[in-house]
């Protein structure tokens, strides 16, 4: 027994010690240690042998999570194309680790088109991992009044076959910023969805009475498809009393998802704070992250969640619907949990208590006494952000 718990401290690469660990798959909620090798984890349990493992982090009073799955970004800065596909669009690695993210997929700034490019170009090349949602424009996000606004380019069957090409890192088809009055955007990234076998991401972009939102999310969606910027204003969400109209849950009961996407324009406290007090809660939190909304109210992932906190949510709450939920809302269940062999993708959140400011799309202030920092992010078990020194050896103790 002695020896074979002598081999089992020596094969640890790291063991975080005495975080409390949340993991929404496995339904832990509580004071674990997470011991890494090989880059997978290897084990969480509590008092887990560490005396030999290569490395030992205390994160006592700290958080321990999967990595975030971030499922609506926009990262396609690499490319040459205008708009989302150039300068609006960050580089995905200057902004995923420091907020604990790992993982994210970028929601439909390239279609079909300029898929090999923008997988060559920043897929590839990136230490985040990047998914993509193709747009079901072949030009991607060119221009919101020209390029977007062409449905002769809107092509079902081009973007599945590249869907399918690449369906190790394609995860769904994405619709975006149509203004006109017809369905025609939708009904063809459906018919796409429905040949490459994905499910689609839909930014409803102009809400007009020849196609009404509820219509939207109770007829022509299908389980499993998605709607961001669930918070975005002109959602019909409350009735003159502030009451949740109930066609809301009717819609989240026939599988329809409703994810945050923050981004610069596309959430009020007004239809947020309402709905999270009568349960209508996000099924997923993402930022919708480019250079105007990283700039604005939105920041970064640990920020959209620290809004949810100060809405009433949990910290466990926040935590799955940033890591389990979205990673099966993309189908990449190999993701958003501590499982022994899953991908040691890891995030360390300090919960911070003090006085402060969250702001929303229209640049009003919620005050809050709770927010969320990423002090710590692994991902294959290598460190790929230390805010405080974590995993840093004190200087006066290292050699010259």
């Amino acid at each position: 027994m002695a020896a074979a718990a002598l081999t089992a401290q020596e094969s640890y690469d790291l063991v975080l010690k005495g975080g409390h660990v949340l993991d929404a798959r496995n339904r832990i909620n509580g004071i674990h240690d997470v011991a890494i090798r090989g880059g997978k984890i290897a084990a969480v349990g509590q008092n887990l042998p560490a005396a030999g493992a290569r490395r030992v982090i205390d994160v006592t009073g700290l958080y321990v999570t999967p990595g975030l799955v971030d499922i609506h970004v926009h990262v396609s800065a690499a490319t040459m194309a205008p708009q989302y596909t150039g300068e609006f669009s960050v580089r995905p690695d200057g902004f995923t680790f420091r907020s604990g993210v790992t993982t994210v997929a970028d929601a439909g700034s390239v279609g079909w088109r300029g898929f090999p490019e923008f997988k060559e170009l920043v897929i590839d090349r990136a230490k985040t991992r990047v998914l993509a949602w193709i747009n079901i424009v072949g030009r991607g996000m060119g221009g919101r009044m020209t390029v977007e606004q062409d449905v002769s380019d809107m092509e079902p069957g081009p973007a599945a076959e590249m869907a399918k090409r690449y369906r190790d890192v394609v995860v769904g088809i994405k619709v975006a910023h149509y203004h006109g009055p017809e369905w025609i955007a939708v009904d063809r990234a459906l018919e796409a969805g429905k040949l490459a076998g994905l499910p689609i991401m839909v930014d409803f972009a102009t809400f007009r009475p020849e196609r009404p939102f509820q219509e939207l999310v109770l007829q022509r969606l299908r389980p499993g498809d998605i709607y961001t910027h669930a918070y975005l204003s002109a959602v019909p969400m409350l009735d003159d009393q502030g009451k949740l109209l109930p066609y809301l849950f009717a819609a989240r009961e026939r599988g329809v998802i409703f994810d945050v996407g923050h981004g610069a324009g596309s959430f009020s406290f007004h239809q947020a704070a309402p709905a999270v007090r009568q349960g209508f809660l996000p099924d997923s939190i993402s930022t919708d992250l480019h250079v105007d909304s990283m700039n604005a109210g939105m920041k970064d992932l640990t920020n959209v969640m620290s809004k949810f906190l100060n809405l009433g949510m949990s910290v466990e709450e926040v935590v799955a619907r940033a890591t389990w939920r979205p990673a099966r809302e993309i189908r990449r269940e190999q993701f958003g949990h501590l499982t022994p062999g899953a991908v040691a993708d890891v995030a360390v959140l300090r919960l911070e208590k003090g006085h402060f400011g969250f702001v929303d799309s229209r640049g009003l202030r919620l005050r809050g006494d709770r927010r969320l920092v990423a002090e710590l992010t692994l991902k294959d078990g290598k460190v790929m952000w230390d805010l405080n020194g974590l995993a840093a050896e004190d200087w006066e103790r290292a050699k010259r």
